[in-house]
């Protein structure tokens, strides 16, 4: 698994060879495929939506018998009381993004979280008030903090700085980021990054950026979306503020999901944090006293609102099994040879014009890789999922090709190339 560029070979054996070198490859016969033609699909999609774990349909099952059986009584009887769901996936979700049990949730959305999470954190003053975050952010994440600076009264324009790639660049330099956050250090309040940019795939140094962050007294929270599950982290030693994602990505959780969401314990710990409060965030010592005045746990899970999305939780529960398995460090080691892989075949194909406009360093980078097509993206990306391939497309231009390492293979990739080389 630690063959280098000059090693590879664009060929069906080299791509056998290496699937029998891989100590995870037991683990694609843990999913379930979309069928093509009788085939299963090549899948490169899940940086979009995870495929679907066979453990899934029995562990629904678990708690529709609980729910069956035991109604009201499955909060506190039953294979998982569900009086405590959140508290099943938090630990395999900290070992992923790097962080302690205490500063980890599942609740909401991803897009609901950071909104929750950026009224605690989000603290401007006439002097501090603004944002830095990227050019070109998903979308939610825009509105999110759009809409965050113009309830406090801001004007999205003057508060919000965004930082684009340069001139003719698709990437963005780090020290672009780094300097920004200088340069406005005195009325800087908050940085809120993507961990990884969802149309490039490139991926940012948060432990930098938050540092910086610190030192001119600004916070710092990312969207991981693109990250959790990828990518091991260091959230807790990296001092990150605040962090959220969603979990049907990598995360293999499917549509519609449970979030997930870090609040470092400096600020976990400390229950005068302001947070929007609910009935499950209460400490629970004193939550079924039904009394006034919210005393929040002095844990991420400080942060719940509602009652536990049981059956949102589920799909998370059981893939996030096969992730304690596997071990996110070896699968980014997988990931990294599978998508350098990925990257030397495509360099071989002549038929196609493309770019691919992630960065070519590995430390930079997921298990996406983005492909401009100054011309005929679209009728290309029809054209891979007529012949079995799925991949996704985003304007301008971009095909996304992403082979998650847990259920996607070297002869995946080798298939995918062989494919597109008949493309005209």
């Amino acid at each position: 698994m630690n063959q280098t560029t000059e090693q590879f070979q664009a060929t069906a054996a080299f791509a056998a060879m290496m699937d029998n070198a891989d100590s995870l490859k037991a683990f694609k016969q843990s999913f379930f495929f979309p069928q093509h033609n009788g085939n299963d699909v090549i899948y490169f999609c899940g940086n979009s939506l995870g495929l679907q774990p066979k453990s899934v349909p029995a562990a629904i099952e678990t708690e529709l018998k609980s729910w069956r059986e035991l109604a009201v009584g499955g909060y506190f009887g039953g294979e998982n009381p569900w009086l405590y769901y959140q508290d099943y996936v938090s630990l395999s979700m900290a070992k992923l993004i790097g962080a302690k049990n205490n500063e980890v949730t599942a609740m909401n959305t991803l897009t609901v979280n950071l909104h929750l999470l950026m009224q605690s954190f989000y603290k401007p003053t006439k002097q501090r008030f603004k944002i830095i975050m990227e050019a070109g952010a998903f979308p939610s994440d825009q509105y999110a903090v759009e809409t965050l600076v113009k309830i406090n009264g801001f004007s999205p324009d003057e508060a919000i700085i965004e930082i684009s790639p340069r001139e003719g660049e698709k990437l963005i330099h780090e020290e672009d980021i780094l300097s920004a956050i200088k340069t406005n250090a005195n009325e800087l309040a908050m940085v809120m990054f993507g961990g990884m940019n969802y149309y490039t795939g490139q991926l940012f140094n948060m432990k930098r950026i938050t540092e910086a962050a610190h030192e001119v007294g600004a916070v710092a929270g990312f969207d991981l979306a693109h990250v959790a599950g990828n990518v091991p982290l260091s959230l807790h030693d990296w001092d990150v503020d605040f962090a959220a994602w969603c979990t049907y990505k990598y995360l293999n959780a499917g549509p519609g999901a449970t979030g997930g969401l870090f609040v470092h314990e400096k600020h976990a710990n400390d229950i005068e944090t302001p947070r929007l409060g609910g009935w499950w965030g209460n400490d629970e010592k004193t939550r079924f006293k039904m009394e006034k005045g919210f005393i929040p746990k002095p844990l991420a899970s400080g942060w719940n609102i509602s009652t536990a999305q049981v059956f949102n939780m589920v799909s998370l529960k059981a893939s996030l099994a096969l992730f304690d398995d596997a071990g996110i460090d070896n699968l980014r080691k997988k990931s990294i040879t599978l998508t350098n892989y990925l990257e030397f075949l495509l360099k071989q194909l002549s038929n196609i014009s493309f770019e691919i406009i992630t960065p070519e360093n590995s430390d930079e980078r997921g298990a996406q890789l983005s492909l401009f097509f100054k011309h005929d993206g679209r009728r290309i990306h029809d054209e891979m999922h007529n012949n079995g391939i799925i991949v996704d497309y985003r304007e301008p231009g971009v095909i996304r090709v992403a082979p998650a390492p847990m259920y996607c293979s070297f002869a995946d990739v080798y298939r995918f190339y062989e494919i597109l080389k008949n493309f005209k």
